[in-house]
This record gives structure tokens, sequence and C-alpha cells, in this order.
């Protein structure tokens, strides 16, 4: 019985060095860093411009910081008046309004250790209110930052006002890719401007196909760099409004297609998911240019019918979801999502204070591995350490 115990002990420390091991290396390994822009520790999810290494700017919408921090107290360094969101600790989201300068995050100091933080800018119709340009963190003296856990997968949104969240209650937070990468355990990025087309409309109305290429939502701006980052998933939302600019069925189609194809070539192993828009305008086109990639070996890519996702109550007008239909929309499309790219392993990772000599880690795939009853002891390092779901 006793060598049994071993051999379940000895397997259980293996699962566990291979899965939490890998995901504390960030944290456990990387250097403190000083908080300012250029600060490795500090993650940036979406489209950021870092041309300048002391002020960095967020482009397209629900793009967000994220790191870990000592001390007791942190704050924002912005170089003009902004909206924006912060959490720490994984609370609820505080909405700060009309801050500059040296923006503080912590009214009341918080407990001596470690911390993580995040900072999502307010947008409004895709476009930032006020000034969104992050100069860096003020932190106490003698404090750090160090790498937070970073997510294995990524989701990346595109679409119009409705991705980018336009009259939810937080705008981009509470849109339905924010709440489904949220839900899942995973980065996510919206690029999305409201009252966008897919189709750049002769009167003026911003193209998508054509932004999607691009590090920002102005005509003419730079092509993005693909190689910061890769989508696991993409989920296109797109014609809602290009009705409205006079594009044509066979326009939208063959736009969409090249779409589609351009997406491929930037993600090649992204499963890609064309959502049947919720007014159901350009539908046909849309599973039809999803035909033309997968006829022609793209078995990666999909169109999503979207009939029943809104209940009766979920939108704020006779287009825009609000929050409940937000809620009902992530509520469908995860399991797609998690059907096309498999489960997403998360991790939440505490060690204790060097005195105390404990450690533990807990870690989760999405929708499992949450039943107390997996919980297993084992060894790191020569220290009792307890794993939990």
């Amino acid at each position: 019985m006793r060598r049994c115990q071993n051999v379940l002990l000895i397997s259980a420390t293996a699962l566990l060095l291979s899965v939490a091991g890998w995901l504390l290396a960030p944290s456990a390994q990387a250097a403190t860093g000083d908080g300012s822009p250029s600060d490795p520790n500090i993650a940036f999810y979406g489209r950021w411009d870092t041309a300048n290494p002391a002020a960095v700017v967020p482009h397209f919408a629900g793009t967000y910081l994220v790191t870990g921090f000592t001390g007791t107290r942190v704050a924002l360094k912005q170089r003009a008046t902004i909206d924006l969101y912060y959490s720490i600790d994984g609370a609820t989201d505080v909405y700060l309004q009309n801050v500059s300068g040296t923006v503080s995050l912590t009214p009341s100091p918080l407990r001596a250790g470690n911390h993580t933080l995040r900072v999502s800018y307010r947008v409004v119709a895709g476009s930032y209110h006020g000034d969104a340009v992050f100069q860096g963190l003020t932190l106490d003296s003698g404090a750090a930052t160090f790498a937070a856990p970073r997510p294995a997968k990524l989701l990346e949104f595109i679409g119009d006002s409705i991705t980018v969240g336009t009259t939810s209650t937080k705008n981009a937070l509470t849109a339905y890719g924010w709440l489904t990468g949220e839900q899942l355990g995973a980065a996510h990025t919206q690029i999305a401007e409201g009252g966008a087309c897919l189709v750049s409309a002769a009167d003026g109305c911003t193209g998508m196909a054509d932004r999607f290429l691009r590090n920002n939502t102005a005509a003419g701006s730079p092509l993005w760099d693909f190689s910061r980052y890769q989508a696991n998933a993409v989920v296109i939302n797109l014609g809602t409004n290009d009705v409205g600019h006079g594009v044509s069925s066979t326009t939208f189609q063959t736009v969409y297609t090249q779409l589609l194809r351009d997406i491929r070539s930037k993600y090649p192993k992204a499963a890609i998911l064309a959502l049947q828009t919720f007014t159901k305008r350009y539908a046909t086109q849309t599973q039809a240019a999803v035909n033309t990639v997968t006829a022609a070996g793209d078995r990666n890519t999909f169109f999503v019918p979207t009939d029943g996702w809104l209940p009766a109550d979920g939108l704020s007008d006779s287009v825009h979801p609000n929050d409940i239909g937000h809620r009902a929309i992530a509520a469908k499309l995860a399991p797609i999502i998690t059907a096309k790219i498999g489960p997403i392993i998360t991790a939440k990772i505490g060690l204790a204070s060097p005195a105390s000599g404990a450690c533990a880690i807990g870690y989760a795939k999405a929708s499992e591995w949450n039943d107390q009853s997996l919980a297993t002891g084992f060894a790191l390092n020569g220290t009792a350490c307890t794993a939990t779901a």
C-alpha cells in the first residue's frame, strides 16, 4: 500500500509540475521590474503602439494591461485626462473619470505582499474617452513589478459597435468578447469600432476588412505586426452596418472571403468563427464566403448561426445588446470556442512568505477540475505543498 501511495504521489507531482510549473515560469523566473512602459513584466493585450518606450498608446476597443507588483500602493502615470477601469487582485473593476497625472489606485493601503493589477481605458464607439497614454506605474519605495501568470490562449473579436459593447454598462468590459474571454480564462482583444462596416464604403464607413490589418482605425495607419501575438480563435461579427452604406451582396461576399483569407495568412493555426449577424443581414453571403475558403482546403473556418441567441429582453434598442444580451451571447459562444480550440488552462498561483516555507499552487481547466476532492499533496523542492483545484 505504501509503495502504491508513493507511486501516486510521484505521478501527481509530475503532472502538477508539468502543468503548473510551466505556468509558474513567467512569475518565478522573470526579473523584478520598475513599472515603466517598457517593463517586460507588464503584459499589454490588444493592439498597443509602443514606438515611444516612455508612453505607449492603446488602439481599438478592449485593450488592457496586466502586471504583478509588490508593496502596498500603486499609481498610474497619465499624460492627460482619461477615463479608465482598474482591478486589483481580481476584485470588481473600479471606474475613474477625468483623471490625469499621478493617479492613485490604492486610496487605502493594501496588505504587504504580492498583488496583481489590470487596467483598461474606457472607450466610446471604439475611440478612447480622453488621452489614453500609459506612462508607467508608481510603486512604493523598494517595491517592484513581477510577471503575472499569462493565459495560454488568446481570442480575437472583430466587429462594430456591438463588439465594442456600445450601450452596455461598461462598454468593452461588458461586451460579449470580453465576457467570453474572461469566462474561458483566455486573453482577449476587440478589434472593433462603432459604426464600422466590413467594406470600406465610398461614404466613409470604416471597413474592418482593411483595419484588421492595421494598428488602429485611421485610414492608412501603419500595418500591424502580427508577430507580436497569435490568436487561437478569431470571431467575426460584421455586416450589420454595410446595408446602410450601399454595399452590394456581391461586394460583401467578395470582401468577406478576402478577410477570411487575410486572417488565415496572419493566424495560420487559429479557428475562425464567422457569426451570422444578429439582424441576419448578409447571412447568405457570410456563409458563402466560409464555404469558399473551406472548399479551397481551410478546414478550421466555420459559419456560426446565431438564431435565438438574444433573449427578448436582451436589446437596449433595435440593434445593440444590453448587459443581458451580451451575457447571453457569451454563454452561447464560449462552448463553441472551447469545442474548436480545446479547454483553456488557467492558473491562480500564490506563494507563501519565505518564512513559512509553505506554498500553494492552484490550477484549473475552465469548467473542469473544480472538485475539491481532486486536491493532492506533494513536495516541491523539499517543501510541503498542496495542489488544489
